[in-house]
């Protein structure tokens, strides 16, 4: 179905190379990951602009090393190998690489010895991020070197002649300043992109791909949670087949304080959609009993999830039989939960991917997996959704319950719903609400002895988290104002029972992921 120009992107594993990803995208430019050892016919066949080779945590002389297909480089089809990527391609190319007397992690800073085509452009030194503990100590026959740093050589080499280009860093990630302008050069100058995938191309494709999957006849049932990743999933689904899509609520009692009820009127009165209700919150805190692990936890909820979603599509089935189980699944999820198609680490488990039982009734409509965060607020702009939903921050599929480290009871719930709105309320009425990308409250384990009212309290701890972030792949911590957070503080510790104690959360993602579980 693809009629656009494609980059596609080799995954040796780097948790960056959803990164590249969407930076190609942010172009204008279609890209698609692929596993490593994908045979270089079938690179051919997809008759792709470019190639990108992204980074990994191995090194290539390693036995164990992921490989490329060597007749990649020899397709006449441009090569742009990052960090890892660069290594394999002087590796398999006749150069040499082993590990490094001094690693270069973090900031650094090149001295461009020759712009070439990737660094046509760009100053006589370029602060960039490095991430490896190779190096490269000899280039392959017909490269030039065209950056090195003060520890060591070849931060960047191509071969002109056979379309080959490569960097030792990271342009993908902000700390390069101008990796943007290196990507817009590999892309345009020269791959020769034009451009031309767009959230409206993205969405006439998603409907076709959905209209193919489902069939002329197909049902399916969405989840809708009423944020922004269900909410464009059941959009996108109802204009591929119209009515034939049924969306259902399903209230697990982990949900943010009067979320319920918010969403279903939002849903009926301004978005015209079929959404069943469905109240399974004893049945969720009945599963959850005893549970701690924050694995367990995700899988737990996944399976009372599809269980609650194949009851209703039964119950449903009077209207004919319904067959698919529409989620809003987004590529961060998937890396995260598991390898996409390359050997990337699993970091943790989302409860509706990596979460979801082996045995299922429903086959699973993803018509947003292919996107990042911030694509899909432009694909909700696209289709004309209200500001309101756009803009909301981002709330985990299976709720409170990651929110609250330890059991959940419906005791902890409701201290931590009330906490929570609290510091959203403040967060709106400061003007501060829009210049954080995530902000919430998360319940400890852990109790701390205080004074009130001149007696001696034992009682909870809460932690607040707000992050700013752009793609959800890395995160920074916002450095609210002390006075916001005291008022906050105030307020929790004086309206709500059960707590204390108020923490920040000051660590970023990574070496922090941005849920604590």
């Amino acid at each position: 179905m693809r009629r656009h120009e494609t980059i596609l992107i080799l995954d040796f594993g780097g948790q960056y190379t959803q990164l590249i990803a969407r930076k190609v995208r942010e172009q204008s430019v279609y890209c698609e990951i692929l596993a490593p050892g994908t045979p270089a016919s079938a690179l051919r066949d997809a008759r792709p602009k470019g190639i990108i080779l992204s980074g990994g945590p191995d090194s290539v002389y390693a036995a164990q090393a992921p490989q490329a297909d060597p007749e990649i480089f020899a397709l006449g089809v441009p090569v742009l190998g990052i960090c890892y990527g660069m290594q394999l391609m002087v590796h398999r190319l006749g150069g040499q690489v082993k590990g490094a007397g001094r690693r270069e992690y973090g900031h650094a800073v090149v001295r461009v010895v020759k712009q070439g085509d990737l660094l046509a452009g760009l100053g006589p030194a370029e602060q960039v991020w490095m991430s490896h503990g190779d190096e490269i100590t000899a280039l392959p026959p017909g490269f030039q070197e065209l950056a090195r740093t003060e520890a060591v050589p070849f931060s960047a080499a191509e071969d002109p002649s056979r379309r080959l280009h490569a960097v030792a860093f990271h342009p993908e990630v902000a700390h390069t300043t101008s990796g943007q302008a290196m990507l817009r050069n590999f892309l345009f100058r020269i791959c020769g992109c034009a451009g031309d995938w767009t959230m409206a191309s993205f969405l006439e494709e998603a409907c076709d791909r959905i209209r193919s999957e489902v069939g002329p006849r197909g049902r399916v049932l969405c989840g809708l949670s009423g944020g922004v990743d269900s909410s464009v999933a059941a959009q996108v689904i109802h204009r591929a087949i119209g009515d034939r899509l049924i969306c259902l609520f399903v209230d697990t009692g982990l949900l943010r304080k009067g979320e319920a009820a918010e969403v279903l009127d939002r849903f009926a009165r301004t978005y015209h959609l079929r959404v069943r209700h469905r109240d399974a919150s004893s049945r969720f805190y009945q599963a959850l009993q005893g549970v701690t692990d924050p694995e367990t936890k995700r899988r737990t909820i996944g399976e009372v999830f599809v269980r609650v979603f194949e009851e209703e599509a039964r119950a449903a089935a009077a209207e004919g039989p319904i067959r698919f189980l529409g989620q809003g699944t987004l590529y961060p999820d998937l890396i995260e939960s598991r390898s996409v198609r390359g050997p990337s680490a699993t970091i943790k488990t989302h409860h509706n991917v990596g979460g979801l039982p082996e045995r299922m009734d429903l086959e699973v409509v993803e018509p947003l997996k292919e996107l990042f965060k911030d694509e899909v607020r432009r694909l909700a702009a696209e289709m004309g959704m209200d500001r309101e939903l756009i803009v909301r921050h981002p709330f985990p599929g299976p709720g409170l319950a990651v929110r609250i480290l330890g059991e959940v009871t419906p005791e902890r719930i409701a201290v931590l719903q009330d906490a929570d709105a609290v510091f959203l309320d403040e967060l709106r009425t400061a003007g501060l609400y829009d210049d954080v990308a995530q902000a919430f409250a998360v319940l400890l384990p852990v109790r701390s002895v205080g004074v009130m009212g001149d007696g001696r309290t034992y009682e909870n701890v809460l932690a607040l988290r707000a992050v700013e972030t752009t793609d959800f792949m890395t995160a920074d911590w916002s450095r609210l104002p002390h006075e916001f957070l005291a008022r906050v503080s105030t307020r929790i510790v004086n309206e709500v029972r059960g707590v204390n104690r108020v923490v920040y959360d000051i660590s970023s993602k990574p070496p922090s992921t941005i849920e604590w579980e």
